[in-house]
């Protein structure tokens, strides 16, 4: 199974008045990493629009563990769990510098015309994310 790693600063701005990492931001960090986990299969969010589709999240879970604070560094594990050709669920698991889980979660897209937003068959509009997909779910 192929997992994607992308590491993440954690910035001031990030942070809430506790000193720790604004749940919300958890979310862009998923985003992150499942961009990174794209480009790791040779493909690119851009291409795919400039073909006529959009890939929204239709769901997501996040279950937080363990705060991160200003100044660590976060590492963004990420891997597909589920693949049918229409939908991707993306797995992530965040963990700090000494390798602690802090926060895990999943998130479901679905491939959309950008006309219409109707759901569309991946290996039909875009055959060459379908074969990259399929191998990664094996």
């Amino acid at each position: 199974m192929m997992v994607s790693e992308t590491e993440v600063e954690v910035r001031y701005a990030e942070t809430d008045q506790m000193g720790v990492v604004y749940h919300a931001n958890y979310l862009i960090w998923f985003e992150i990493g499942r961009t990174k986990f794209v480009e790791d299969l040779g493909l690119r969010y851009v291409d795919m629009e400039d073909e006529g589709y959009f890939c929204p999240v239709f769901d997501v879970h996040v279950t937080y563990r363990r705060p991160l604070k200003y100044g660590e560094k976060a590492f963004v594990k990420t891997r597909v769990i589920e693949y049918n050709g229409v939908k991707v669920v993306y797995g992530y698991e965040i963990i700090d510098a000494d390798g602690t889980l802090c926060v895990e979660g999943t998130s479901s897209h679905v491939v959309v015309s950008k006309e219409t937003f109707q759901p569309v068959a991946m290996r039909k509009a875009l055959p060459n994310w379908h074969i990259a997909y399929e191998r990664v779910v094996r």
